[in-house]
């Protein structure tokens, strides 16, 4: 999968993700579920638990930048 196809993907954060946090996230692709590493889109952001996201950057293989999507 090329990092394109999974900007725009939504997830939920299985680790808090924030500043000098890696967190984590789960993602619904290629017919199943896969988590990878994550990082906040915003420097300052902080996301808990739980919270549905947006992938807004894919590095490949498994790391992903992520903002709160709208209405969680």
């Amino acid at each position: 999968m090329d990092d394109q196809s999974m900007v725009g993907l939504l997830g939920r954060v299985t680790g808090t993700v924030g500043p000098g946090l890696v967190g984590e996230v789960i993602v619904r692709i290629r017919g199943g579920a896969e988590h990878f590493l994550a990082y906040p889109a915003t420097a300052k952001e902080r996301i808990e638990t739980g919270t549905v996201v947006t992938v807004v950057e894919h590095l490949p293989p498994r790391t992903v930048y992520v903002t709160a999507a709208y209405g969680s």
